[in-house]
């Protein structure tokens, strides 16, 4: 929807009988240019066999990858090797300190060693992650350009 003064320009030229719509100014435009992207494209598809010019499907058919290239997903369960139980021991101290936190917290009569010892127990899982979290490439919940899945 034009703007007030479009619309006003517009009843003007009516009035005159001129043309309705205001002059385009011819600008650089890339309209009629081929660029060197759609080239490759086009090249691509008709190596491929396929017309030159590309329309949109509604398949899905995903290029099957190799063995090799493709990260193989594990599934989740019980912790495989040393790593993976120390892993499970600092999630575990995480938690159970955590829990500790809210019963000491709410505990009017408790000490403050025991506020304290919680504390570290924290810090002690908190810092253990950093030991046992193991390489950021085995992570098997990324795939193999490091984006989550």
């Amino acid at each position: 929807m034009p703007n007030r003064g479009e619309r006003r320009a517009n009843a003007k030229r009516s009035r005159r009988g001129t043309n309705s719509q205001p002059q385009r100014v011819q600008t650089r435009s890339r309209q009629g240019m081929v660029d060197e992207y759609s080239l490759q494209e086009r090249s691509v598809r008709l190596e491929n066999g396929q017309t030159a010019e590309w329309k949109p499907t509604a398949s899905s058919d995903l290029p099957e990858q190799s063995a090799s290239s493709a990260r193989t997903m594990r599934k989740p369960g019980a912790p495989r090797g040393v790593r993976g139980w120390l892993r499970f021991v600092s999630w575990a101290l995480i938690i159970l300190s955590a829990i500790a936190f809210l019963v000491v917290m709410w505990i009017p009569g408790m000490p403050t060693w025991a506020t304290i010892v919680v504390a570290a127990v924290f810090a002690v899982g908190v810092l253990s992650l950093f030991f046992v979290a193991g390489n950021p490439k085995d992570n098997p919940n990324l795939d193999e350009y490091g984006t989550a899945v």
